[in-house]
């Protein structure tokens, strides 16, 4: 009788388990980057997953070698929810984004190709959704 119960109690728990990754619902975001200047240094690309975090704080990062015209990179296993990505052409690979009086050197782009007025793009203009299937963005440099 005892065996019983645990085996109930057990197929509960599995059962359970499998209800929760079901609903947890995970995307790829393919990205393909545009106008690529050159083959010299790395794409450097963040992914944000919130205004207060983007541009400062990313929550998952790649770095993918830069090649001249278009170059492909994605994130793998996204959960649904609402995103954002900044990336720039680390063209002398000094893992960070060169500027001059704040202005940046090296080429850069957001998602939806948002850009700024005398200043970096905002959250609202660059973020989109991920919901029930996989998300494409091409980024200009």
């Amino acid at each position: 009788m005892k065996t019983n119960r645990i085996l109930i109690l057990l197929s509960i728990v599995v059962f359970s388990i499998n209800i929760g990754n079901a609903q947890k619902s995970e995307k790829d975001i393919k990205i393909t980057i545009t106008n690529v200047a050159s083959n010299n240094g790395t794409i450097q690309i963040g992914l944000y997953n919130n205004e207060a975090n983007f541009l400062n704080k990313t929550y998952r990062s790649i770095t993918v070698k830069a090649k001249e015209g278009n170059v492909e990179a994605s994130f793998k296993n996204v959960p649904t929810g609402e995103y954002a990505i900044s990336l720039y052409h680390d063209a002398d690979d000094n893992k960070k984004l060169n500027t001059i009086l704040g202005i940046p050197t090296e080429s850069y782009g957001t998602s939806n190709n948002a850009k700024g007025n005398f200043g970096p793009p905002k959250w609202e203009d660059a973020r989109f959704t991920i919901k029930d299937k996989e998300i494409v963005q091409s980024i200009s440099l």
